[in-house]
């Protein structure tokens, strides 16, 4: 059986993911709330592009988390697992009112992803750094079998301060991994401070290009910008390809928007109601 994403063909495609991502973002929300802890700033900057390949692009069947021929996606900025737990939850991989046991004892929805308790994640992470470096592995496999499965893989921008991606990046492009597809979270923003005041990527888009990979640069907020960039139409022969998604930390939230406090801050029970009357604003 050959896996297709059941949501592809939706039309109008770019209103439907919009609607998508904001239930996504208000469940998000709610989750971190009750858990009193999470990442959120992370987690709303990276829900459009995590919409847009779940409800678009990948190839996967829920009911058969492990099917061979299915698309991978790995989350590297694994302390931003409430996102893809949401996202997980909202395509079908389990039920959502497990969202509720998010951090709490026994729960196998933990701070960062495990691939042996939750259906959909592919790898564990959370030491960052380590995504790119698996997905390397796994886009080499499909190549080696020659099948037609494609690796996707989501790094946060501060997290490309470890030397680890640069080796894959490298490898990458020795193999010419044409199914490779890396997604960078460009926020500005790490624990703590703007990355260009911790350790300046800038030109980051030269440097993915020297190292011999396709470079594009979106708005990661776009989902028609997102959507053309996502496309297997688009691939490069012979080279792995790299999209920079400019985006904003706490998006979709006025007082977290490009707010580094927001890396891990939970909102106050005032915090919590002004951004859930945000977010339920913005359904369409």
């Amino acid at each position: 059986m050959s896996l297709v994403n059941k949501y592809a063909n939706a039309q109008p495609v770019t209103h439907r993911l919009a609607q998508i991502a904001n239930r996504i973002r208000l469940r998000d929300l709610e989750m971190v709330f009750t858990a009193k802890a999470g990442h959120i700033g992370g987690d709303m900057s990276a829900i459009d592009v995590l919409t847009t390949l779940y409800f678009h692009v990948l190839r996967y069947d829920p009911a058969k988390p492990l099917a061979p021929e299915r698309d991978r996606f790995v989350l590297s900025k694994g302390h931003c697992a409430g996102a893809l737990y949401v996202t997980l939850a909202e395509a079908g991989f389990f039920a959502a009112a497990e969202l509720k046991t998010f951090l709490q004892p026994l729960s196998r929805l933990n701070g960062h992803p495990n691939r042996t308790k939750v259906p959909g994640v592919e790898t564990n992470t959370g030491p960052l750094g380590h995504g790119l470096p698996v997905a390397v592995g796994m886009a080499k496999a499909a190549q080696l079998s020659k099948a037609s499965w494609r690796t996707y893989v989501m790094t946060g921008d501060g997290e490309l301060q470890e030397g680890s991606n640069w080796e894959a990046a490298m490898a990458a492009a020795q193999f010419k991994l044409d199914n490779l597809i890396l997604i960078i979270d460009r926020n500005r923003l790490q624990q703590g401070a703007r990355t260009e005041a911790t350790n300046a990527l800038e030109p980051l888009a030269d440097k993915w290009r020297a190292f011999g990979w396709s470079v594009t640069e979106i708005n990661g907020h776009d989902f028609g910008e997102l959507i053309a960039a996502l496309s297997p139409d688009v691939a490069p022969v012979g080279q792995p390809r790299c999209i920079i998604a400019h985006t904003n930390k706490g998006e979709g939230i006025s007082f977290m928007r490009d707010r580094v406090e927001w890396h891990h801050k939970v909102p106050s029970a005032k915090e919590y109601e002004q951004a859930r009357r945000e977010l339920e604003g913005q359904v369409l």
